[in-house]
């Protein structure tokens, strides 16, 4: 007996010898990819130079495959608007092949909005449980939107004159998340770029779990005065505006709740510079991965900042 189970554990051995593609196989597939869509087109930012980065940094982590969508341009609306905007109305992606979506677009007028028949598929999408990242700027897209308001929790620019979806102005005092409704106040405002410290306000989300509490950033625009629905918002980390801005504690990272929908919203990210400070890296990649999954698997490296000086990669 014992030598027909020695004999059994010899042939065990030998396959995984002989048979290392199988192995190999079967690990790769036990943790299927995160398919990842960004969409892009539109926008008062470089997105040409953006995407490209947030599609690198994605893959690179070895977690999503990514593939991007972009919509007819500005440049194609100068050269020729009404075929502008036939195209724009045939732009509708498959969003219901992808685990979520990363918007790097800035469509902030009414005829950069997509077709009633896209909006309305990408609600279902959110409703449904898909994901959504709002980059930088894409939370100046959509005002008259009102699924969207509520999606990324709040927005800036082009929402003052409208009294359902500006919403209120949340921003962080005292320990809590403070809504107020006063006037006078610009919807959405910035002062000049600069390295601020990023606060973490929640330890315990698996996004900012084992981050420092608080660490520099780099050289960024720190959006201010953002007004929205406020729904449903759990913010993550702040920034004290103070160079030019509000004088407050200003969310720069957030996650939304939308129908079973998950959304990850950080204002970080103006250009390619900010793209490649690690604290953006860090906290796009496990925010995009939270916004898929509801989980993080991807850790905190070495050489993400302390409070003093940002870090950059290649």
């Amino acid at each position: 007996m014992r030598r027909f189970f020695l004999a059994l554990i010899v042939c065990g051995v030998a396959w995984c010898l002989f048979c290392p593609d199988s192995v190999q196989a079967q690990t790769s597939d036990a943790v299927p990819k995160i398919k990842a869509l960004i969409i892009d087109g539109q926008n008062n930012h470089n997105w040409r130079g953006t995407t490209p980065v947030l599609k690198t940094l994605l893959e690179k982590s070895e977690r999503f495959t990514v593939e991007v969508a972009t919509t007819p341009t500005r440049r194609d609306k100068d050269a020729d608007a009404e075929l502008y905007r036939r195209n724009l109305a045939a732009f509708k992606p498959d969003f219901a092949q992808y685990d979520v979506i990363i918007s790097n677009y800035n469509g902030n007028e009414t005829h950069d909005e997509w077709s009633p028949e896209t909006k309305k598929a990408f609600e279902e999408y959110m409703e449904n449980g898909g994901g959504l990242v709002v980059y930088h700027a894409a939370d100046n897209s959509f005002p008259n939107w009102e699924a969207y308001n509520k999606m990324i929790g709040l927005g800036g620019w082009d929402r003052g004159h409208l009294p359902a979806t500006a919403g209120k102005y949340l921003y962080w005092e005292d320990g809590n998340a403070v809504t107020s409704n006063e006037s006078g106040r610009p919807r959405g405002n910035h002062g000049p770029g600069w390295a601020f410290l990023i606060e973490v306000r929640d330890t315990e989300h698996p996004i900012t779990a084992g981050l420092p509490l608080a660490f520099r950033h780099a050289s960024d625009e720190l959006y201010d005065y953002m007004w929205g629905p406020a729904e449903n918002v759990t913010i993550l980390a702040t920034a004290h505006a103070t160079n030019g801005g509000s004088g407050r504690h200003e969310p720069v990272l957030m996650t939304i709740s939308y129908g079973k929908g998950r959304v990850f919203h950080t204002v970080l990210g103006h250009d390619v510079q900010q793209v490649r400070s690690v604290s953006f890296i860090v906290t796009f990649l496990r925010g995009t991965e939270w916004a898929a999954t509801g989980k993080v698997t991807i850790p905190v490296p070495d050489d993400f900042p302390g409070t003093e000086t940002p870090t950059f990669r290649e």
